[in-house]
Formats: structure tokens, sequence, C-alpha cells
């Protein structure tokens, strides 16, 4: 594609990629003011853009009942997540190897989401958020690893097999989520898996794994071979060679490929509705808000969807760099 060099052209793009950004986030914005909110400033006929926030619609969602202590607990926890998040963004300018900074940082979100419900009561929304979690997570680990051999398989082996497997795998992702539901359900119930993180953790890699098969294929075919070819000269095999040198190269978009399964696990709701009964995700829980069977359901409503969102904008935003060059390496060149 051609650079625009008309300045009315430009004007006129930006004016356009302008307005569908506030289209964007303005519904964003209006949930956000609406989970600070009073039921009867929620329930305005005229909508109210001045008032003043609360808090209570997030304490009565996330927590049973509020410590005395709440404030210190509060202040900890945060510096705790402050630090965390400080490792994170700082690793590659402290004198240790990133890979132990990254052990330590996982460590510590483990141990912090363990401990939170030991100090204060939490209500049932955090258990959802951490059946997200492990969702979300044991799906990203499975179909990525799988995904990363199968593609750069496919990638070096040229022939009828190969492609043959791929159309397999492009006819297995269009079809419905429905296709999917009666087969696993009745797995889950014969291998009493129903309600459990287990089968839905493999429903939700059967569903995505066509997708990362193509496209961590595509991102291996812009690797050349004489990179690989030229380790196994040195005398590594081909799988030192593929976890040594092609995977570091690999990195922006196995990181890519990541993120997009994170979306889809983390704001998978039929699925996930339908395979549980208790074990619900933040989508599952969130629809209990919207009925509209009660009023005060609007602002936890709100305040539900903004939690849910916060997660995942932090980790868009951590991973930014590696997500556009992952999509750039990827492009189809011209």
């Amino acid at each position: 594609m051609e650079k625009v060099k008309s300045p009315a052209g430009r004007v006129f793009i930006h004016a356009v990629l302008i307005v569908f950004a506030i289209y964007s986030v303005v519904p964003f914005l209006w949930t956000v003011l609406q989970s600070f909110k009073t039921l009867r400033d929620a329930n305005s006929r005229t909508p109210k853009f001045i008032f003043d926030p609360i808090l209570d619609n997030y304490e009565e969602l996330w927590l049973r009942s509020v410590p005395e202590n709440g404030a210190t607990i509060a202040f900890f926890l945060l510096l705790a997540l402050v630090i965390l998040i400080g490792l994170l963004l700082f690793a590659r300018y402290i004198p240790v190897r990133n890979s132990w900074i990254y052990l330590f940082v996982t460590i510590g979100f483990a141990a912090l989401l363990w401990g939170i419900p030991r100090v204060v009561d939490t209500a049932k929304f955090y258990d959802y958020f951490i059946n997200t979690i492990i969702i979300t997570t044991g799906t990203i680990v499975i179909s990525i690893s799988i995904g990363c051999l199968a593609g750069y398989g496919l990638a070096r082996y040229t022939g009828y097999a190969s492609v043959v497997i791929l159309i397999a795998a492009l006819a297995f992702r269009a079809l419905p989520r429905l296709a999917f539901i009666l087969p696993y359900f009745w797995i889950g119930t014969a291998t009493h898996l129903i309600d459990t993180h287990i089968l839905v953790i493999i429903t939700l890699v059967a569903v995505n794994q066509p997708f990362t098969i193509w496209m961590l294929r595509s991102f291996f075919m812009e690797i050349p071979k004489d990179i690989e070819e030229s380790a196994m000269v040195d005398g590594a095999n081909r799988l030192t060679a593929f976890l040594k040198v092609i995977i570091p190269i690999m990195w922006p978009g196995i990181i890519s490929t990541a993120l997009f399964t994170l979306l889809l696990a983390y704001n998978e709701f039929l699925l996930v509705r339908i395979l549980t009964q208790s074990n619900w995700t933040l989508p599952v829980a969130i629809s209990r808000f919207t009925g509209g069977e009660d009023p005060r359901h609007l602002t936890l409503a709100a305040a539900s969807s903004v939690s849910a969102t916060i997660p995942i904008i932090l980790v868009i935003l951590f991973f930014q760099k590696q997500l556009v060059k992952g999509l750039a390496a990827g492009a189809v060149k011209g």
C-alpha cells in the first residue's frame, strides 16, 4: 500500500480514525461512569456526567463484607501489585536474568491471588475471576505449545499431507460453536468432567487450535531455513535448533498469537455457560447482572464489565510492542 501524500487525503483518514476511536471508546467510558454512580444517578432519565462517585458497587461485587482495616489491606495489596508490575516493566534494566525475574513475578502474582481470600472475605465474583485466569492460562499454554510444533512442521514440510491438514484445520475452524457443545458435553458427562476447568480448557483448545496453527505457520514461513540449517551444521539436532534458534526469533509472533488466544478464552460465553454449572468465568458471571430483573444490577453490571476489561487492557498495553512486531512480521509482503 502506497503512502497517502495528499494533505486532504491524510486529513480525511485521520478524521475517520478519530471518529472511529470516539465511537469505540465512548461506550466504555460511559460504563466506567455508571460503575461509580448510585442507583438513583444511574437510573436518572437525564444522563448525569457530574456526580459524587462511590465505590459501593465494586465493594459489593468483590467483597462479602468490608474489613475494619480495609484501607491498610488495600494499601499493601496495591503496593505488592505495583512492585510486581514494576519488575515486569523494568526487568531489562535489572542486572539479573530476565527469566528469573519473570519466574519471581509469576510466583508473586500466584501468591497474591492465593492470599487475597485469606485476608479479606471475597465474594463469588472473585472466584469467577480466578476461574477465568486458570482457564485462560491453560488454554494459552496448551494451544501455543501444540501450535508451535504443528506450525513449524507444516511450514517446513510442503508435501501433500500438509495441504490436507491445513484444509482440514480450516474446515474445523469454520464450524459453529454449537457443533462443539454436544460432543464435549457428552464427553464431560461420560468422564465426570462436567463443571471442571479441564473440560473447558480442552474444548477451548479444540476450538482455537486451527487458528493458532495457521497463524504460527505464517510466522514460521517468514523465517529462512538457512538459520536452523546453520545451527544443525554446528552440531545441534532439529529440536535443539527449534528451541534455541527458531523460538527466540519467533517470540513476537508467539506473543501475538497468544494474545488472540487469550481474547478468545477470556471472552468465551456459550461453551462455558453450557459446560459448567458453578465454575463460571467472568463473561458468564456478568450475564447475571444484565437480565434487568433487579434495578441495582445496572450499576453492578457496569462495575463487573469494567473489572473484567481492565486486566485485558493492561496485558495488551504491556505486550504492545511485541504485538506490533508480530503482526508486522506476519504481514504478507507485496
